[in-house]
């Protein structure tokens, strides 16, 4: 065995070779995938490194399209009464003219695998078995090779993985695995690794290195979304945009520029998100925010900023705190419905002016500001934790957008009760304290102030998205 593993992908044409080893390098850009035949014509070569160091070497090989063909010429290369083994056979095969001419693509995947220690089968698991199936893998077979056959689009509706799994039994291949390249399941990777690792137990250590490495890899990548995630909503909760004048048309326009902000740091954040895992930037668009017509007071009664004025909670202007309501907050979708009007209880206003001072006095003379309402920020970490589950389901040879429908309340995929929780529920106190603090809140490119407590607000969002 040569020092790293090295590993055939093998297959019939356009049963998801190349995209097998898109989803297990996360490279979008390896290969070509298409769905007409025959697109790979090349063996091409990766390696997947666990700590720095290579762990394991994947060679695409090109489909074979003649199996049946091909048998039959190596059986004619066989006097009668010759004792040939496998191996034997398939280098006699390719030492003729035909294995550079008509046999060509099946030469290059014969030539590659004598050259690996194991391969994949690929096998597209909504195809019917036919004989054609059967002597690709007595041509692989004769290789001498551990064979691991791979099931691809087990998710598909007309799968036939149960009829594969019983034609691969009868050939003596009992080790078979059910991996879906454009909806790897979560733990497919690691049972991947593992069942080759039964087979080439040399590099078993190899393979182990490389499962614990993409786990904490996929740990780490999980951690930095979430707290993508948790920035945008600490800065948009911290956002508060003073209104020019008190003109409608001031109003307006300020109101027109917050939206086009927000949503131009929203769709920031889903192209953070898909750099991360390793997508392309139009493979997921948030399209527009539905902003409501923002918070028109400027959550001088927000219980912290009432801390930081001075005025004890529960007493003085605290009893008559202004509060949000967002009404039909998810409608068709992703959709907000109505916000209802803000008020404020006036009840302790006077007596704590003093405290305000010209803050107050700002209020009085028609001084306006805008902050992102609470509904907004409900929906934009419902779409960004619907994003988040999204990439960890999807593989990278997946040709379809994603798709940002909201899940239900129910969907066990969300977690516990954490849709109704953002739809519905208190928002979390870290969010609640940034509004007390618009110094969180990022301006022209460069990141909000506060240093740590701000970072702690930012790990506290983090911890509670899923």
């Amino acid at each position: 065995m040569s020092e790293i593993l090295r590993v055939a992908v093998v297959g019939h044409t356009n049963t998801g070779k190349t995209s097998l080893l898109r989803t297990l390098a996360r490279d979008v850009g390896f290969g070509e995938v298409s769905d007409a035949a025959g697109t790979t014509r090349h063996v091409e070569g990766l390696q997947l490194i666990a700590d720095g160091m290579p762990a394991l070497a994947l060679f695409d090989t090109p489909g074979m399209e003649d199996a049946i063909a091909l048998l039959e010429f190596i059986d004619g290369l066989v006097a009668p009464g010759e004792r040939v083994d496998g191996p034997e056979r398939i280098a006699r095969f390719l030492a003729t003219a035909q294995a550079g001419t008509r046999f060509e693509q099946e030469a290059k995947v014969l030539r590659q695998l004598l050259a690996s220690d194991a391969a994949l089968y690929v096998v597209d698991a909504r195809d019917p078995v036919l004989p054609k199936h059967r002597d690709e893998l007595e041509l692989l077979a004769a290789c001498a090779r551990p064979l691991l056959p791979v099931l691809n689009f087990v998710a598909a509706p007309a799968t036939r993985a149960a009829d594969w799994r019983a034609a691969l039994a009868r050939l003596g291949l009992h080790a078979v695995l059910g991996f879906d390249t454009v909806a790897p399941p979560l733990d497919g990777e690691r049972e991947l690794f593992d069942t080759l690792a039964t087979l080439v137990h040399g590099h078993r250590d190899a393979l182990q290195r490389l499962v614990e490495a993409r786990a904490r890899e996929a740990g780490e990548r999980r951690s930095a979304a979430r707290r993508l995630v948790a920035e945008l909503l600490v800065e948009l909760a911290a956002r508060r945009e003073p209104v020019a004048g008190d003109h409608e048309a001031a109003l307006q326009q300020a109101v027109a520029a917050l939206r086009d902000e927000v949503r131009a740091r929203e769709q920031g954040c889903v192209d953070a998100l898909l750099r991360l895992y390793r997508f392309r930037a139009d493979d997921a668009r948030a399209g527009e925010l539905p902003l409501t017509d923002g918070r028109w007071d400027d959550d001088l009664f927000n219980p912290e900023a009432l801390r930081q004025m001075g005025i004890r909670l529960g007493t003085g202007a605290a009893a008559g705190a202004a509060a949000g309501l967002g009404i039909d907050l998810v409608a068709g979708g992703l959709t907000l419905g109505a916000a209802a009007a803000l008020g404020a209880v006036a009840g302790g206003l006077w007596q704590a002016f003093g405290h305000y001072g010209e803050r107050i006095a700002a209020k009085l003379r028609g001084h306006r500001e805008l902050t992102v309402d609470d509904a907004i920020l409900r929906l934009v970490a419902l779409r960004q934790r619907t994003l988040l589950i999204a990439l960890e389901g999807r593989g990278h040879a997946a040709m379809t957008p994603i798709a940002l429908a909201l899940p239900s309340a129910g969907n066990a995929a969300a977690g516990p009760g954490a849709v109704q929780r953002w739809r519905s529920g208190a928002l979390p106190p870290a969010l609640v304290r940034a509004r007390a603090h618009p110094e969180w809140s990022a301006r022209a490119g460069r990141p909000g102030e506060g240093g740590g407590e701000r970072d702690a607000a930012v790990e506290a969002v983090a911890e509670v998205l899923c």
